[in-house]
C-alpha cells in the first residue's frame, strides 16, 4: 500500500495561484492584479482582479497611465483587485480572514482590508515600496494589527492546461 504523493502545492502556493490566475482576468494594459480572501480553515471566500465597475464598459473607458486630463486616465475608475475581492464576498463578515495578493496593497484597499476585518495580508511584489500610498499603507496595517508577509515564491513553477 502507498503513501500519499509529496508533491502537492502548498496552501501558500495554492492561494497565491488563485489570486494570479484571477489577475489575468484585468483587461488593464499595464498592470493585472489579482486578490483571493481565504478563512482560517483554508477555504476560499472570495476573489477579484483590477478592473472597471459593473456597467462601466471595458471599450469606453480609458485604460490610459498618463495624461494631461486625469479623467482620461484608469484612475479614477479602475477599482483595484483587493477592493473587487472585499466587495465581491456575499457571505457575511471576512473577520479573521486572509488576503492573497499580487502587489502590495494601495492605502485605499487598506483602509478596506482593516475595516472589512481582514487580519492577514500575504503579497507577491511590493512595486513601489517608497511611494505614499504603500508607506500610508504600512503604517495603517502596523496600527491595526493586520499581519503581512511577503510569498516566499519556491522554484516550482505551476502549469496548467486548460
Amino acid at each position: 500500500m502507498g503513501g500519499k504523493r509529496t508533491d502537492y502545492i502548498t496552501w501558500d502556493e495554492y492561494f497565491m495561484a488563485v489570486a494570479k490566475l484571477a489577475g489575468m482576468r484585468s483587461k488593464d494594459p499595464n498592470t493585472q492584479v489579482g486578490a483571493c480572501i481565504v478563512s482560517s480553515d483554508h477555504k476560499i471566500l472570495s476573489i477579484g482582479y483590477n478592473g472597471f465597475p459593473m456597467g462601466c464598459s471595458d471599450d469606453e473607458y480609458p485604460w490610459e497611465r498618463e495624461g494631461e486630463d486625469p479623467l482620461l486616465t484608469k484612475y479614477p475608475y479602475v477599482a483595484h483587485g483587493e477592493l473587487n475581492a472585499i466587495l465581491n464576498y456575499r457571505g457575511g463578515s471576512l473577520e479573521g480572514s486572509t488576503i492573497y495578493v499580487g502587489m502590495f496593497p494601495c492605502n485605499e484597499c487598506t483602509k478596506a482590508i482593516i475595516q472589512s476585518g481582514i487580519k492577514e495580508i500575504v503579497y507577491s511584489m511590493n512595486k513601489y515600496p517608497d511611494s505614499p500610498a504603500v508607506l500610508a499603507s504600512q503604517r495603517m496595517l502596523a496600527s491595526a494589527g493586520v499581519k503581512v508577509r511577503r510569498y516566499q515564491a519556491g522554484n516550482r513553477k505551476l502549469e496548467i492546461e486548460i
